[in-house]
């Protein structure tokens, strides 16, 4: 069974516990540390001969554009993170449209094709922004990997579908392909996805999760984590004890960990482990 593995390009200011501190304004000032970290999971792919998504944040391609050239030239897909990093339910329509589409124009100039799948900061298509998955497909996206199925105090539609699915908008289908959770024996979904969830859980909760998404429902699971959480020397921006945890728990550990998923598990883009899948049948319409 081949997964999708995704990796969300940031910059270590920009995750959403950190942003609760820090202004955008903020940010040129800010000694940068993307390319060294995204550097760094470059090498570890090309070790274990495993291809990826990765989800840029367009801020990162307008500053960064060498190395969204060499993430392209390793032949990996990519895709869309926003250009502000900034949750989708606190954007109007038309402020989520314009930073959707300054992303696109970012990760153009860079490397000179369109991305065709989206990830929205945080996960933030709730059932309060669902309206933005319309405006994905006006700007011509194929895909979206924005829901996460589970019960969470910032994001999360509990109850939506664990499975590849094809949603139906008043603009046309897009593929919507969740992080991937795991359903116990009395219904309860539990995150398995990566990211925080593999920081700060033993290996062994994530690997169950994904054999069991492969051999009992016999499909692929979607995982993502971040560049800088395999950068322990990062800076200490985010505030609060919780935000701290979430933030900085495991970072030490990290490297290991996804080192020790690409021998266990294989792993291609969302685009090969997808593409069977048909767009023009929606399954559940927004």
């Amino acid at each position: 069974m081949i997964n999708a593995l995704t990796i969300d390009v940031e910059e270590y200011f920009h995750p959403s516990e950190v942003q609760r501190s820090l202004k955008m304004e903020d940010w040129p000032s800010l000694p940068s540390r993307v390319e060294e970290q995204t550097d760094r999971v470059l090498e570890l792919l090309a070790r274990h001969s495993t291809l990826a998504t990765f989800f840029v944040v367009g801020w990162v391609a307008d500053r960064h554009p060498r190395l969204l050239r060499r993430i392209c030239a390793a032949g990996h897909e990519i895709g869309c993170h926003s250009y502000a990093h900034r949750l989708v339910y606190e954007l109007t329509p038309e402020e989520f449209r314009q930073d959707t589409l300054r992303a696109v124009a970012a990760i153009q100039n860079a490397v000179g094709t369109t991305p065709r799948v989206y990830r929205a900061p945080s996960y933030s298509v709730t059932k309060q922004s669902l309206w933005a998955l319309r405006i994905l497909v006006e700007c011509g996206f194929q895909c979206d990997s924005s829901i996460f199925p589970i019960v969470h105090d910032r994001y999360g539609i509990p109850g939506s579908q664990r499975q590849a699915h094809t949603l139906e908008t008043p603009a046309g289908p897009i593929l919507e392909i969740p992080i991937a959770t795991a359903e116990l024996s009395r219904g309860a979904v539990v995150p398995v996805g990566g990211g925080a969830y593999l920081r700060l859980l033993p290996y062994r909760y994530t690997a169950a999760g994904i054999r069991r998404i492969n051999r009992c429902e016999q499909r692929p699971a979607c995982i993502y984590f971040h560049p800088w959480e395999m950068d322990a020397k990062q800076p200490r921006l985010a505030n609060g004890l919780v935000s701290r945890l979430r933030t900085y728990t495991g970072l030490g550990r990290m490297k290991k960990k996804i080192a020790r998923l690409l021998t266990d598990f294989h792993f291609s883009t969302v685009a090969s482990v997808h593409s069977s899948t048909h767009l023009g049948r929606a399954v559940q319409a927004v």
